[in-house]
């Protein structure tokens, strides 16, 4: 056994360690649900950004927000650092597949860990905007060598991972990784996780066709994070209905986080 693989495992053997990436998931749920709350309330009139420094932003004007902010922190990068002791220890005799795992986990962590940092900025007084980030990043690839290109790759990626949730909600191939109840509780949380994963993939998948939009338009301003995506459905005909379809879906996936921390192998 290597080294790193000895530290995941020791890791994966703490109970206290597995109890903080349990509440990350329930983390996840929150910002989840506040931000399906925030997408509703766009649908119906309302304002507000639909993005997780949106979502922050509500948890810190919240009693105890700013306490609870740093509990958001530190429960992520537990889940993070999960994620990562997952990828270590990946051990599928498919090489290919095992490697596929690795790179899904590894990417999961970064997710994780940057939702941490947008946590952390704002808990320690600074101010966050995720659609500002994601312009200044398109912004800096389109002025490098090559920026279509990357900035392209970068929609295409963002993109199929939100075919990917959506796959992932259809097939139910969430159960995987979950020892569900049986009983009503079993067949909620089935449903929750389809109907949550195939909206947090509409979401994250109109996400990555604004990164290819602004790319071929050259327009960084074109891609605006997920509250430009979840603000462009409304767009479309039937606009503001889809988009509060999508925002309860959101609502959904987040209640589907709370079960997950609670029924997630670990």
């Amino acid at each position: 056994m290597t080294s790193a693989s000895a530290a995941a495992d020791k890791v994966q053997d703490s109970t206290a360690f597995r109890i903080a990436a349990r509440v990350g998931y329930v983390v996840l749920g929150l910002l989840h649900l506040l931000i399906g709350v925030i997408a509703i309330a766009i649908a119906t009139g309302g304002g507000g950004s639909a993005d997780q420094s949106g979502a922050l932003a509500q948890v810190a004007s919240a009693p105890a927000g700013m306490a609870l902010l740093w509990v958001i922190v530190v429960a992520l990068v537990a889940l993070a650092i999960w994620q990562v002791t997952e990828a270590v220890v990946e051990r599928n005799p498919d090489a290919k597949k095992r490697w596929g795992y690795r790179a899904k986990f590894v990417g999961t962590a970064v997710a994780y860990a940057a939702i941490a940092g947008t946590a952390l900025t704002v808990a320690s007084g600074g101010r966050s905007d995720s659609s500002q980030s994601t312009r200044s990043l398109s912004a800096s690839l389109l002025a490098a060598p090559g920026g279509v290109f990357l900035l392209v790759l970068v929609g295409l990626v963002v993109a199929v991972v939100g075919v990917a949730f959506v796959v992932r909600g259809i097939t139910r191939a969430f159960l995987k990784n979950l020892s569900v109840p049986g009983g009503a509780a079993g067949r909620g949380i089935r449903i929750f996780g389809t109907v949550g994963y195939i909206a947090k993939g509409i979401a994250v998948g109109v996400a990555g066709i604004l990164f290819i939009v602004a790319a071929l338009t050259q327009d960084p301003n074109a891609a605006s994070g997920l509250d430009g995506a979840l603000r462009s459905l409304a767009g479309l005909p039937f606009g503001q209905l889809v988009l509060w379809l999508v925002g309860a879906g959101l609502v959904v996936y987040g209640l589907f986080c709370f079960a997950r921390a609670r029924y997630a192998r670990m």
